[in-house]
């Protein structure tokens, strides 16, 4: 039934008459589209089809009705429609750049309306000008002909329906002449706002900044003049004079989604000067010299010539870490290995299906002791055993209080999942030592290894940051990892979580909860450290607050709970770059003894980064809960910008040097609002890397 309809509505459009549509018809296709036909189309059984080619010319023929759709929303200003269509469909589905029959666009038609909403939604989507309009004359004398000939249809129908005598004929043609009216009325309105149109100002805030040591990056916003025609491009300029003559290149900017652009293949240490002008269908208008006025690509390395930090470190490690697997490769510990059926290896099915295997050692109960556990979660569901446990297995029986130092190398190990056979094997050779520091971490490896070969996998994800105890002794050690694959597993079983919560039978009391009660309770905090820790900043320079405290074994850092992985921070700017001359300022403030006023001159980048920087601090100061006032004593680090990856660097703020690291049983002055936490300071290193 509802693909007869969608026939139907097929065969009603095409015995439609030639002819443009009338404001109500519009309404009544587009109402009909995104109601019966949209709903149809979405909702109805596959299997109904008669094959896949049915299907395809079904779509190819709705995907068209859905142009026609874009074209009478534009024309009837109903922007609504407009950003539901664009947001339902991509620009190739929409055929956006396609003329149609009178030879426009949608964007043509919403700029020449002055129609700017619905233009900006179109630009932003990717939409574009018609190319036939190569002059201003051209675009006159198109809507000029637009003009004419639907004003001589009207004169043609008005006389026909004069003439003719009441019949059904002449319905159709009243139907046909209040649609060519108002056709006739679309076409005036596009030509007079063509006519009273004029060039567009220039672009406002244009900022010039060095992006790296061969490239600048220029920003600006769109003109502030509301009486132009919509701009649908820019273009920037850029030369080593000036005056722009000669100039040494140039780029148009049709996608308005972000106003910038970096311009790239510079030489470093040479002055570029920029301009930025706007386009509408009047022409180009004025050019906007940048502020600052020219920009020298450079970097803050070349201040002193140094070298990136972590240059040739990865492969350096990797060299590293294959020299020790040679020395160790003809060890007598791993003569069992070879002796070994290759199904031996962890390489075992990377399904979960042993999960629920009746052989499997997953514990139900704790003793005193210490213990592992692998949290899987996908969405709101977390995998659990047969008996609808989280699985854990035992690490150690004898062991009752986890040592810091051996917490913190579990984590590292964390880094090799798939080298702990190996690890394993090294680990042996040393057991005739009885160290009981070794006999404890053979523990673990053996440990890991019985978790991946039960679940089938290797990867067990992330530690969680502190194990989880309780007061009977018992010591869990928890890992995370989310699994996004879609595929499904005959044997395993999926919880939701909060289901695993209420249907857990607690063994203990609320004053005493065991490990895993606590790990229950807990699990959403967990699963949000979790994800947090994997988010990443985007691009930008940013103020880091570097703030320690330290106790018997270990030292903290303190972050913030929702990106635990970086330190407390807020953003100066998008661009990530420190250039030479805004380096050698900060060396200078740095040098200081007396704090004194060193604000650089106006329209210099110095002046923008000290402009950032005051901003930046007072936002920062604010965020840690420290009186503005303190400021005065706290410095920045001026030893290096700490760059992450190319797109992220930091500058870091230090509290005066008595400050900067708590020690034991020394109270904090300035307590950080909620919203923060103090981390190990290796697992901080170690979620900074991952």
């Amino acid at each position: 039934k509802m693909t007869q309809q969608m026939r139907d509505l097929q065969l009603a459009q095409a015995r439609k008459p030639p002819g443009p549509s009338s404001p109500n018809a519009a309404k009544r296709l587009y109402r009909n589209l995104s109601g019966k036909f949209r709903v149809n189309y979405t909702s109805f059984d596959e299997g109904s089809l008669a094959g896949r080619g049915e299907k395809e010319k079904l779509r190819k023929s709705y995907l068209f009705q859905s142009n026609a759709v874009l074209f009478e929303a534009v024309e009837l200003q109903d922007l609504d429609r407009v950003q539901e269509l664009l947001k339902q469909y991509s620009p190739e589905e929409l055929d956006l750049n396609t003329p149609n029959s009178e030879g426009l666009l949608p964007l043509d038609i919403a700029v020449m309306t002055n129609n700017a909403p619905i233009a900006r939604a179109l630009l932003q989507a990717g939409a574009k000008e018609s190319p036939h309009f190569v002059s201003l004359e051209s675009r006159s004398l198109h809507l000029s002909t637009l003009v004419r000939e639907a004003e001589q249809r009207v004169n043609e129908l008005t006389a026909q329906v004069v003439n003719e005598a009441p019949n059904a004929d002449c319905s159709e043609k009243e139907k046909q002449l209040k649609a060519w009216e108002w056709r006739y009325r679309l076409y005036k309105r596009m030509k007079a706002g063509f006519e009273h149109a004029r060039v567009p100002d220039a672009p406002t805030n244009v900022h010039l900044s060095v992006a790296s040591s061969s490239s600048v990056q220029v920003t600006f916003w769109e003109p502030l003049s509301i009486n132009s025609a919509v701009v649908t491009k820019y273009k920037v300029e850029w030369s080593c004079s000036p005056t722009f003559s000669p100039p040494l290149g140039e780029a148009v900017i049709d996608k308005l989604k972000n106003l910038h652009f970096t311009i790239r293949g510079l030489v470093s240490g040479t002055a570029y000067y920029v301009q930025v002008s706007a386009y509408n269908m009047k022409g180009w208008g004025p050019p906007q010299a940048s502020v600052p006025p020219f920009a020298i690509p450079s970097n803050w390395r070349e201040y002193d010539g140094r070298a990136p930090r972590r240059r040739g470190q990865a492969e350096a490690l990797d060299h590293l870490l294959g020299q020790v697997k040679t020395v160790h490769q003809h060890c007598i510990c791993h003569e069992p290995c070879k002796n070994q059926p290759q199904s031996r290896k962890h390489s075992v099915s990377k399904s979960l299906k042993h999960l629920f295997h009746p052989g499997s050692k997953f514990l139900k109960t704790l003793k005193r002791g210490l213990y592992l556990t692998a949290i899987f979660y996908k969405d709101d569901n977390i995998l659990v055993t047969h008996e609808d446990q989280i699985p854990v297995v035992e690490i150690d029986d004898t062991y009752s209080c986890l040592l810091m130092q051996d917490f913190l190398w579990f984590t590292k190990v964390s880094c090799m999942w798939h080298e702990i056979l190996w690890l394993r094997q090294c680990v042996t050779v040393s057991q005739s030592s009885c160290s009981c520091i070794l006999q404890t971490r053979f523990k673990m490896l053996l440990a890991i290894s019985q978790m991946q070969g039960l679940l089938g996998i290797q990867d067990l994800g992330q530690v969680f940051f502190e194990p989880v105890k309780d007061k009977q002794g018992n010591i869990l050690i928890v890992t995370l990892k989310e699994v996004k694959t879609n595929q499904t597993f005959e044997s395993v079983r999926w919880v939701p979580i909060c289901k695993l919560q209420t249907s857990r039978k607690s063994v203990s009391s609320p004053e005493e909860p065991t490990a895993l009660d606590t790990l229950l309770i807990s699990v959403q905090d967990k699963l949000a450290y979790h994800q947090w820790s994997s988010r990443a900043l985007s691009p930008g320079l940013y103020l880091g607050y570097l703030k320690l405290c330290s106790a018997v074994d270990q030292i903290r850092v303190l972050v913030p709970e929702r990106l635990p992985n970086i330190l407390c921070h807020v953003k100066i700017r998008s661009n990530p770059n420190i250039s030479r001359e805004e380096w050698e300022w900060l060396q200078k403030m740095a040098s200081m003894e007396e704090p004194i006023s060193a604000e650089p001159e106006a329209e210099t980048s110095q002046n923008d980064l000290f402009q950032e920087l005051q901003v930046a601090i007072k936002e920062l100061m604010t965020l840690v809960n420290i009186p503005l006032r303190e400021a005065k004593d706290f410095r920045l680090y001026s030893q290096e910008v700490l760059d992450f990856g190319g797109q992220v660097s930091f500058l870091l703020l230090l509290p005066p040097s008595d400050d900067v690291c708590t020690a034991p049983g020394q109270n904090n002055p300035y307590t950080p609002r909620s919203g923060f936490l103090t981390l190990p300071l290796q697992i901080f290193e170690l979620g900074e890397e991952r």
